[in-house]
This record gives structure tokens, C-alpha cells and sequence, in this order.
């Protein structure tokens, strides 16, 4: 058994149970009759840091529908920040799934301990340069000099944040050369997109709400909403299972797909966040009820998923629930 990476600062947050409160923005569980039917879907965490239990309740979503639906669940490594990925959270991270008996359908946990493999997103640059070429050839990427402190400065001026397609920089007008600590944008084009989130309902949002797409910050990172739009459009992924706090990357994560050459979109279930009762979510970066301490601890996968399913608001108590009967919350409306 592997070492812990780092201690996760945290004491026994769940001995203080009241610390944490089950999610109550909006209903929990999705209606079984709008799920679809032998869904691909994926868990995807962030090697920056160990495991908690909110990746826990993703994780109950992300098997537990596909359990229910027949469906598929591949695991992905969404390494893309480069200065915050670790190669012992990786480790963490793995060996943590195999222990609560999270299998996935493709691949198995194996493949990420035996080398590379394009379900871990640094293997990947190719693809994602790939995806890029396809973009510049459409005329929609630019070089931009703007930082969060470009838009800072600019809402602290006018007293409103940016809104709409471009920059504040004007970047897009600039043809500013490729080089050095620079980003790059992806003109998305304005307008919104319309879609149904299983769990939240009909949803409509503008893709450049907040000003067109970084896809590469000025660091050289490949960005998140870039690479997985990539990522799920390569390994078939119709069925997106993330927290409520995404719900927002939704609108330009469609626009860029059908830009890409993906006319439908996957499904998308955005469910609640395990919350602090100061409304705050947990943080791998706080160190928040890392799942491998409380499995050292002595307590069982199931008492754990039995917690998370409360925490989502899924179930009113913590009733145990087993890894292979994971699918039951989501089997009865």
C-alpha cells in the first residue's frame, strides 16, 4: 500500500458532522425515466490533491447511474495543470478507487501504473494540438495578453464585470505574436445555447458570457474546458456527470463541440456539492476529508457511499451501501 502523498490536515471532519450538511439547492435525485440508456459516461479527477468526499458523491453518481442504465464508466486523468499535478496523487488516487471497489469499464487502473495512456490528459498534447490546428484553420484563435487581473482591473473601473465574445485587451484585433507567457483564446462566437441538464432542468446561457475561451493560459497548460470537450468527443463520452458548480462551462463546452465537428452534444447531470455549513464546498486544496484516512480509520466503501449519498441529499440517513449495489439510489424515483 502506498505512502500518503502529504497528512490531509484535516482531523476527523466527520466526527465533527456538523461541519458538513446535506446539499439542498434543488432536487438530488434524477428522474429515472429521463436518464439515458446504456450511457458512456467518465470520472475524471485532478491529480492536485487526494480524494474527498466530494469526489466521492461524483463518483456515486457517475457509477450508480450507470449501474442503473447499463451504462459505461471510463476513467480519465485530468493532469492538464502541469504546476499543480502530482504523480503521487495520481498513485493516491488510484490505489484510493481500488480500495473502495470502484472498477471502472475502460481502462482499468492498471494501464495509468504501466505508462502512458491517452485516457491521462499530459499523453495527450498531440490530440489537443490536433483540435487547436482545427481551430486556427477556421480563423478563431488568437494570442491574448489578458490575465484575471486584465478583467479585475476592468470591472474595478466600470464597476461590472466583462460580458460578451472578445477580451478586454481587444486581443482578438492585435494579431499578437505566439510567443513567450501568453494565452490563447478561441473565438466562440456569440448568441447561447439552449440544453436540458437532467437534474436542473431546461438551461440557457451565453458561451462567451464571460469573454471567448482560454484554451491555453499563459503558462502553457492546456485548459480544462478545451481538453475535455477533446477528450469526450474521442472516447465517446455521451453522458457528463459533474458538480452543480460547472454548470455554468456547460453553453461553451457545446458551442466549441459543434465547432469541432460534434453536431450532438453529450447529456449533461449536474448535481449538488457536498457543502460546509458555511455554504462553502470541499476543497482538495483546504485538504478537506481525505476518503483514504477515513478508509484507514476502519470505515467500509459502503458506510462511506452511505455518507456521500446523504451528504448529496440522495438518502435522509447514511444507510451503508455496497459497491456492487451502487446503482439503488437511482433506481426508484
Amino acid at each position: 500500500m502506498t505512502a500518503d502523498p502529504e497528512p490531509d490536515g484535516t482531523g476527523d471532519l466527520l466526527a465533527a458532522g456538523d461541519l458538513l450538511v446535506p446539499a439542498a439547492n434543488g432536487s438530488a435525485r434524477p428522474d429515472p425515466r429521463v436518464l439515458p440508456s446504456s450511457p458512456v459516461t467518465r470520472f475524471a479527477p485532478a491529480p492536485t490533491g487526494l480524494l474527498h468526499l466530494g469526489h466521492l458523491v461524483n463518483a456515486l453518481y457517475t457509477w450508480g447511474i450507470a449501474c442503473a442504465t447499463g451504462g459505461r464508466v471510463l476513467l480519465r486523468i485530468e493532469d492538464h495543470d502541469r504546476q499543480r499535478s502530482r504523480p503521487e496523487f495520481e498513485a493516491a488516487l488510484l490505489e484510493d478507487l481500488d480500495r473502495l471497489g470502484l472498477v471502472p469499464d475502460e481502462p482499468p487502473t492498471s494501464t495509468f501504473r504501466a505508462g502512458p495512456t491517452p485516457f491521462r490528459q499530459s499523453d495527450a498534447a498531440g490530440v489537443y494540438e490536433a483540435a487547436l490546428d482545427q481551430l486556427r484553420d477556421l480563423g478563431l484563435v488568437y494570442a491574448c495578453a489578458c490575465s484575471r487581473a486584465t478583467f479585475a482591473a476592468w470591472e474595478a473601473e466600470r464597476g461590472r464585470p466583462w460580458r460578451g465574445i472578445g477580451c478586454p485587451g481587444g486581443c482578438r484585433s492585435l494579431a499578437l505574436p505566439e510567443d513567450g507567457d501568453i494565452g490563447l483564446r478561441v473565438a466562440v462566437g456569440a448568441g447561447s445555447e439552449r440544453w436540458v441538464d437532467l437534474l436542473a432542468g431546461p438551461v440557457a446561457d451565453e458561451p462567451a458570457a464571460g469573454g471567448d475561451l482560454p484554451v491555453r493560459d499563459r503558462a502553457g497548460n492546456w485548459t480544462y474546458a478545451f481538453c475535455v470537450v477533446v477528450d469526450d468527443a474521442l472516447h465517446g463520452v455521451d453522458l457528463v456527470i459533474r458538480g452543480r458548480d460547472l454548470l455554468e462551462a456547460t453553453a461553451v463546452q457545446i458551442r466549441l463541440a459543434r465547432i469541432l465537428g460534434r453536431e450532438v452534444p453529450p447529456r449533461f447531470l449536474h448535481h449538488p456539492l457536498v457543502q460546509r455549513v458555511t455554504g462553502q464546498k470541499l476543497s482538495k486544496a483546504a485538504g478537506d476529508t481525505a476518503v483514504r484516512s477515513l478508509l484507514d480509520a476502519g470505515r467500509t466503501p459502503a458506510e462511506l457511499f452511505g455518507t456521500a449519498a446523504r451528504l448529496a441529499g440522495l438518502q435522509a440517513t447514511e444507510t451503508p451501501i455496497d459497491p456492487e449495489d451502487i446503482g439503488r439510489p437511482f433506481r426508484t424515483v
